[in-house]
């Protein structure tokens, strides 16, 4: 039977799962949002929500249960001091996890994990990822494919540069000479 065996193991053993789940949540609680795969937000998701109720009640049993599982001791100091206190009227729903497409390498679904009611931080430090099209071009690249006018009489690099560079008169800098005149 399987019974109350309803939770995933992540491919990990339960030291490297646990340890896991703590450097995640440390993390959430610092940057108040983290870039990880959905199977790992909704496991982790579990995990703090159940920190931060503790951290609501505040009182020093919570607060060393809490130590047990997050390792750093900065995290640990926000989550009671700021985190506990702005949700201390709320009841549950700490979290929320924002789908943002599957990563380039693998194809694992991603998702952003963050916390709720903190508006202050910018949406421009996490930025979804862009669906760039098929072609191995870069726009930039495309445009001067477009735009190619035919091709001239070919000058050779000491030309080309003395084409392109204005004659100084009387003096090999141009950044002295505008400074004399």
């Amino acid at each position: 039977m399987r019974h109350l065996s309803d939770s995933t193991h992540l491919g990990r053993t339960s030291e490297h799962r646990r340890a896991m789940l703590g450097n995640m949540s440390a993390s959430l609680f610092l940057h108040r949002r983290i870039i990880t795969t959905l199977a790992k937000a909704k496991y982790a998701r579990r995990f703090a929500e159940r920190m931060i109720t503790f951290a609501r009640r505040g009182d020093l049993t919570a607060r060393r249960h809490v130590a047990r599982f997050l390792y750093d001791a900065e995290a640990l100091k926000k989550l009671f001091e700021q985190l506990g206190p702005h949700f201390k009227h709320r009841n549950g729903g700490y979290t929320r996890i924002i789908k943002i497409g599957p990563r380039q390498g693998d194809a694992a679904q991603m998702a952003i994990l963050e916390l709720v009611g903190f508006d202050d931080v910018a949406a421009a430090q996490v930025e979804t990822p862009k669906k760039e099209s098929k072609s191995r071009l870069k726009k930039s690249q495309k445009d001067a494919v477009a735009k190619k006018a035919p091709p001239k009489k070919t000058k050779s690099a000491v030309e080309e540069r003395a084409a392109e560079q204005p004659e100084a008169a009387g003096s090999s800098n141009p950044d002295t000479t505008a400074a004399e005149g």
